[in-house]
């Protein structure tokens, strides 16, 4: 019964191949000219309208638009108002933004052709409001066209539009409403309008003082701003709100290739900014439409199935030919394959047969050898392959080093680029005695798939060697970011400490642990999202798992205290020789400011005035509380996820000063469990 089932399966298979060959003879014998099987283009169009800004009009504005930064709704005005003065006593060196929440396509990836938009919106510079200390008259506002929802730009000449932590390859585009003369960036007056394509210096520069219009003359303004796609034009007219009537003539109309500063979807919105200057800058409307090119794919005429469908859809209906004395080509040509195919299929038949009495002989070399591997699953590799693939480990791939081993970046024989860790012999001597047991570690991480997880190649032991092969990070490790002479804005920074603990919880679930959590094993991907890597992989001398697993995950949980606490701070956690002597033990420092209230010195001050403190605070508070002794309230990752999710809910109050540590800990090496062989 079995081999007639058998025998079936691969007839009914063998049918399929003989209807394909009949349908290739077809092809080849009958060049029948159809109409071209290419895209046809449609538009795809969006449109959203705020008459004003008020939530009485609008009950789902805060759902529609993202605020950043100093912004705020206005109720009373009606108005999305940068900055938000009712929370701030001084509204200088303020920066904010004003974002639609949902993304815009905006270019067609394949012919890189720009979407047409038309946006329209009135706005006022108000100094009214303006702070005794502060002059009247700074900086300006944007409209903007920006790759994400989560950035806010620095404060004064920037307009919120760029920050440092910016690539220099960041894709944004504004059209500036400036009232600061900057020389610097090449501002010709404090009244003028500017194109910046991917940079605060602007390509080009309309002084609206010619066309009698003064943007901080506190009446209410209006903008239409008009970019013709295919033609790479932009028209860019300016007038008073209340007047009814369009502008006759534009104040710019030339033509602007955005192509290059556009990703296929982009988010679009207002950003402004105060420097020692000051003003209010208020949208009071905004409409924006946008028309970008898709194509529709219609069936391919190279497939048997897309020529039938365009033959049957296009073809008209011709009187047949009867022919009562050959019989058709076609039939002929069917014959034939059908021949071929049980040829075919006979011989297919008595070959599989005799394979699979050869099989039984070596079944798991067979599976090992035919069976095809499952894309990105986690492989050992051979000592040639890692050597061939970062150049015999030639120092120009060293991308680092630690006490454990050397990063080197390779490039696998399919053209993907990868980390390997190499351990070093020294390290091996010390900590792999049982090195089966730390394969099993490294095979157990590398099975683990999260999005906040560097995920893990494979490994190879091969020549007394043990490496680990990790997915390659463009951007590298965070230490790099925070350490180094850029300054990551608050935004980025509060995302890479919930990234972090969203990666460290699910570890922990898996009854897992890192081992070796700090800044330099945080890496950033291209999109900025933290992910774990440079696991610890050490070996337990513990009998129990479930003991040895509990340690170190409680380590984790003190490490991710302290790494929060760099995070926010912008500095290693221990400075050996540098700054003040009480300052220089990171957690020390941190602990000392809370006892006398004053942890709002522990930011990071290079982030100047875009921060929210509270958020700040809380973190700090967040991360003092993962140092605590385990039995004297130090929370589960779980917790930590949870208190970070919902900023609103009251965490466990700290004590007024540091506990006596447990056991002896130094977060410098972390030695919380050199007792229990957990060192990492």
């Amino acid at each position: 019964m079995i081999g007639i089932s058998f025998i079936l399966l691969n007839a009914m298979a063998s049918l399929s191949n003989i209807l394909l060959v009949f349908c290739l003879f077809n092809l080849l014998a009958y060049p029948v000219a159809v109409h071209s099987a290419g895209d046809i283009p449609i538009n795809v169009t969006k449109h959203f309208s705020f008459y004003n800004f008020s939530f009485s009009n609008n009950p789902r504005l805060v759902h529609d638009v993202k605020l950043l930064g100093s912004a705020k709704f206005s109720n009373e005005k009606g108005a999305l108002q940068i900055p938000d003065e009712s929370q701030e006593t001084d509204i200088r060196h303020q920066a904010g933004r004003g974002i639609y929440s949902f993304p815009i396509r905006l270019l067609d990836p394949s012919t890189k052709t720009p979407a047409s938009f038309q946006t329209t919106f009135s706005f006022q510079m108000d100094n009214s409001t303006v702070s005794e200390q502060a002059a009247y008259g700074g900086s300006g506002l944007t409209f903007i066209i920006v790759p994400d929802e989560f950035t806010v730009g620095r404060s004064g000449p920037w307009l919120g539009m760029l920050n440092d932590a910016c690539e220099n390859d960041y894709k944004a585009v504004a059209v500036e409403f400036d009232t600061r003369k900057n020389p610097e960036f090449g501002d010709p007056n404090d009244n003028h309008v500017g194109i910046n394509l991917g940079s605060i210096v602007s390509t080009k520069v309309i002084n609206v003082s010619d066309v009698g219009v003064s943007l901080k003359d506190g009446f209410v303004h209006r903008a239409w701003i008009t970019y013709d796609g295919p033609q790479r034009r932009m028209d860019i007219s300016l007038g008073r709100a209340n007047e009814e009537d369009y502008p006759s003539k534009p104040i710019f109309s030339e033509s602007v290739d955005l192509s290059p500063y556009l990703n296929e979807y982009m988010f679009v919105g207002f950003s402004a900014a105060t420097g020692n200057h000051t003003q209010i800058h208020n949208i009071l409307s905004w409409n924006f439409t946008s028309t970008s090119q898709a194509f529709l794919r219609l069936p391919s005429s190279e497939t048997c199935q897309g020529k039938i469908l365009l033959e049957n859809s296009t073809a008209a209906p011709t009187p047949q030919r009867s022919s009562k004395k050959e019989p058709p080509r076609s039939f002929l040509i069917f014959m034939v394959a059908v021949a071929l195919a049980l040829l075919l299929f006979l011989g297919f038949y008595f070959i599989s047969k005799h394979k699979r009495k050869a099989s039984k002989l070596n079944t798991s070399v067979e599976t090992e050898i035919h069976m095809p591997r499952p894309p990105n699953k986690p492989r050992r590799f051979t000592f040639s392959q890692l050597s061939s693939s970062t150049r015999s480990f030639n120092e120009i791939e060293l991308l680092g080093s630690d006490s454990r081993g050397e990063y080197y970046r390779g490039k696998l024989s399919n053209g993907s680029q990868v980390a390997v860790k190499r351990f070093s012999t020294q390290f091996l001597n010390t900590h792999g005695s049982d090195k089966k047991r730390l394969l099993k570690e490294i095979k157990s991480i590398s099975h683990l798939r999260h999005p906040n997880l560097l995920p893990v190649r494979g490994w190879c032991q091969d020549n007394h060697e043990i490496m680990v092969v990790y997915d390659f990070v463009p951007n590298g490790s965070l230490d790099k970011w925070l350490f180094g002479a850029g300054v990551l804005p608050w935004t980025r920074r509060l995302k890479v400490i919930k990234d972090v603990a969203d990666g460290l919880s699910f570890i922990h679930t898996k009854q897992l642990a890192h081992k070796n959590l700090k800044c330099s094993s945080v890496f950033l991907d291209v999109n900025f999202r933290a992910v774990l890597g440079d696991f610890g992989f050490v070996l337990m001398g513990a009998e129990s798992k479930q003991f040895e697993s509990a340690v170190c995950q409680g380590a984790d949980v003190f490490e991710f205290g302290v790494l929060v606490l760099e995070v926010i701070a912008g500095r290693v956690r221990d400075e050996k020789e540098e700054g003040n002597p009480e300052e220089r033990n990171l957690l020390d420092y941190a602990w000392n400011l809370h006892q006398t209230d004053e942890k709002v010195k522990l930011v990071d001050g290079r982030m100047g005035s875009l921060i929210n403190l509270e958020q700040a605070i809380r973190a700090i508070e967040i991360g003092l509380l993962c140092t605590l002794n385990e039995n004297k309230g130090r929370p589960s990752m779980d917790q930590v996820v949870e208190f970070l999710l919902n900023m609103d809910k009251p965490i466990p109050e700290l004590p007024k000063t540091r506990p006596v540590a447990l056991f002896p800990y130094n977060s410098a090496n972390t030695g919380l469990c050199n007792a229990y062989s957990c060192t990492f």
